[in-house]
This record gives structure tokens, sequence and C-alpha cells, in this order.
């Protein structure tokens, strides 16, 4: 009997080793599991994060090129005025050369300022930038009045004549214009 109960414990024994070595086995399991999973979570962090800062890196890249590139689209609209220019100059030049009378130069001179003056005007329009309108009152949003003239013509205040093109950009002021005033 007592061999019996001392195989009953040494078998109850070896029960609870069992069991407790397969307790042990699986939190060894888990723990490399969770280990794993944390693993793998930084891997994926690490990878996320490093996008993030190339794509950080390039936008700011981007922004540099749109902000060294951003004249690049009125400078180009602005080349056919520069060939205007040169024709007109070039014309001139072949007039002195073939003696033609100062009137035929002076009208062609006029006519190449005139072209290159509306090729401008329509190349600033097109982006956005405008003369200021001086017609009617004085405006100080748009206007700089830089002296006072007696005028029976006009009202006081209102415009008489104008010194000097002022113009915006959309609705912001890039140079007022240069007026001077009825007393």
């Amino acid at each position: 009997m007592q061999e019996e109960q001392s195989k009953n414990q040494a078998f109850d024994d070896s029960q609870e080793n069992n069991e407790l070595q397969e307790e042990m086995t699986e939190e060894t399991d888990s723990k490399e599991s969770l280990q794993l999973q944390i693993s793998e979570l930084k891997d994926q962090y690490m990878r996320t994060y490093a996008d993030f800062e190339n794509t950080k890196k390039r936008l700011i890249r981007d922004k540099d090129q749109a902000l060294e590139y951003a004249y690049e689209k009125i400078a180009k609209d602005l080349l056919p005025s520069l060939d205007t220019l040169e024709i007109a100059l070039k014309t001139i030049c072949d007039s002195k050369e073939k003696s033609e009378n100062q009137e035929d130069i002076l009208n062609k001179i006029e006519e190449g300022i005139a072209l290159t003056l509306d090729n401008l005007l329509k190349t600033l329009a097109k982006h956005g930038i405008e003369p200021i309108l001086t017609e009617g009152g004085f405006d100080p949003n748009f206007h700089d009045a830089i002296m006072q003239v007696q005028s029976d013509a006009h009202q006081s205040g209102e415009i008489v004549a104008e010194m000097q093109k002022g113009y915006k950009y959309k609705e912001r002021v890039l140079r007022p214009s240069m007026v001077s005033i009825a007393k």
C-alpha cells in the first residue's frame, strides 16, 4: 500500500511537473509571440517613419523648386515684347542706313513702341496685373496725390491729371497712381 501511495504520489508529482512544464512552454511561446509582434510593429513603425521623412523632404524640395521657378511663366510671356523691341531697334538702324526721311523713321518708332506697349499690357493682364483707373474721385487706397491744383473743370478731390500710372495685382496695389487733384 505504501508502495502504491508512493507510486500515486510520484505519478501526481510527475503530472504536476508536466503541467508546470506545459504552462512554462506556453508562457515562453506567448512571450516569444509577443516579442515577435513587437519586433514586427517596430519594423513597421520604422518603415512608416522613413516614408514620412522621405515624403517631407520631397515636399520641401518641390516647394523650393516651385518658388525658384515661380516667375518662369510671366518671363516666357514677356519674351515676345523683347522680340518686338529688338525688331523696332533693328528697323530704326536699317532706316538710318537707307537714309529714309525722319518722318518715316518716327512713324516706325511710334508703331514699334505702340505694339510693344500693347503686348506688355496684354501679358501683364494675362497674369492679373492691371493698370489702376484714375477716372472719377481720388481713392487713397489706389492713388497717391502728389499735388493739388486749381481747376474750374473739376470738383474738389477729383483727379485732374495722372503723373505716373499705378498698377495692381488682382486687388493688391503694386504701385499707386501718382495724381494731381483739384482743390
